[in-house]
């Protein structure tokens, strides 16, 4: 998130002598993306960052995609996803591409491990379940609704206080506010469906500074490295700067509505790199004595268009449950099907909860998300089917 956040103890000026009660120096890091000339953090250990005792190769850890075949709408049932020992574990890749890649995970235990992706941002949507991420930055208690934003590089294990149901988004740039709810000094303005009292940052630090041997687990080059270190990773004194994972729940998001119908992008949440994710909440319909609720046909032209589909009734939509997710491709339209927009004439309102991805280059289809599909969605704009 991109404004300055410091906690534990830091030098008054960087890159000079911060000594250990014993008089030994910590050692300083500097965490930064783009080559030094974007957001970055600088974070001051007990133990020098490099040491490793033993490597590993766990093998490949780049989805397995498959034949596409005829462009149609499809929708993807994920509620009984197999329940896995632990988040990282259990995620599924369902839709991917270069830009972004798209999951879902059940997991019932807390990690026994570490875990940094260094090659791509996280962001963990949670569906259900509560419990705490915990990095070199802090911990971040998280609930459900939560958007936790996971930057490169970051190590980290989540820690659950129940069985947890995540959607999952992983992508090679970062994930941030659009520009336009920005001024030049990346404040929030205030046409922002949110701003910086909204975004929860690490406020506890908690040091380690134990030997012994610590798994962590690495995600680089589409690979799954396991390296055994000779100390906790968690052995951080300090930190400042603009790189650190940090939360945005959707209930803190404020909904633009209008007079008519208004556009999706109206729902924006973040920007990444040829996508972009919205936010769709409970919130009041048009007011225009003539308007229809529900969303006008539109084509996708130049996006695919996937939700996942928290709580409540969606308006526009048939032959989806609680967990689905469904997936409109380029090239074809999509909209109510029938008998959805004469019903949403008159609505007041709607409790709708799901979170929307637009990607601007076609996504791919995994094995697992065949294993899921809802064949029969393609079908539900037919005449009369349902009503």
């Amino acid at each position: 998130m991109p404004f300055y956040h410091k906690l534990g103890s830091i030098p008054h000026k960087r890159h000079t002598q911060f000594k250990k009660s014993d008089g030994k120096l910590y050692r300083e890091e500097v965490m930064g993306l783009e080559g030094f000339s974007s957001i970055q953090s600088i974070v001051y250990h007990h133990f020098l960052p490099p040491r490793v005792k033993q490597t590993e190769d766990l093998g490949p850890a780049k989805p397995e995609y498959v034949d596409f075949g005829p462009i149609r709408h499809r929708a993807f049932k994920t509620a009984q996803t197999p329940l896995g020992p632990d988040p990282v574990s259990a995620r599924i890749p369902i839709l991917g591409n270069n830009d972004v890649i798209l999951g879902v995970s059940r997991a019932k235990d807390s990690m026994d491990y570490f875990y940094r992706n260094s090659q791509a941002y996280e962001t963990w949507w949670v569906h259900e379940g509560s419990g705490t991420l915990k990095s070199q930055f802090g911990n971040l208690p998280f609930r459900k609704g939560d958007y936790i934003v996971i930057p490169f590089g970051t190590t980290w294990q989540m820690q659950l206080d129940e069985e947890c149901k995540f959607f999952t988004i992983e992508n090679p740039s970062q994930i941030e506010p659009p520009k336009r709810y920005r001024n030049h000094y990346g404040q929030l303005l205030e046409h922002a469906p949110y701003c910086e009292r909204d975004i929860r940052v690490p406020e506890e630090l908690e040091t380690h500074t134990e030997r012994g041997e610590f798994d962590l687990r690495i995600k680089v080059r589409d690979r799954l490295s396991r390296h055994v270190l000779d100390h906790h990773p968690f052995d951080v004194i300090g930190w400042d700067g603009y790189l650190y994972p940090w939360i945005f729940n959707i209930e803190d998001f404020e909904p633009i509505t209008g007079r008519i119908h208004q556009p999706p992008p109206s729902h924006q949440t973040f920007d990444g790199h040829n996508f972009v994710v919205c936010s769709f909440v409970p919130r009041l319909f048009d007011y225009h004595p003539e308007g229809i609720p529900a969303p006008y046909n539109h084509s996708n032209i130049q996006s695919d268009e996937i939700i996942y589909y928290a709580e409540g009734n969606f308006m526009s939509r048939k032959g989806i449950d609680r967990s689905d997710i469904s997936m409109h491709p380029f090239g074809l339209s999509h909209g109510p099907q029938p008998g959805m927009t004469e019903a949403s004439i008159g609505k007041k309102e709607t409790q709708e909860l799901a979170v929307m991805v637009d990607t601007f280059h076609p996504l791919n289809l995994t094995k697992q998300a065949v294993e899921m599909e809802k064949t029969e969605y393609m079908s539900t704009w037919l005449e009369g089917d349902g009503e």
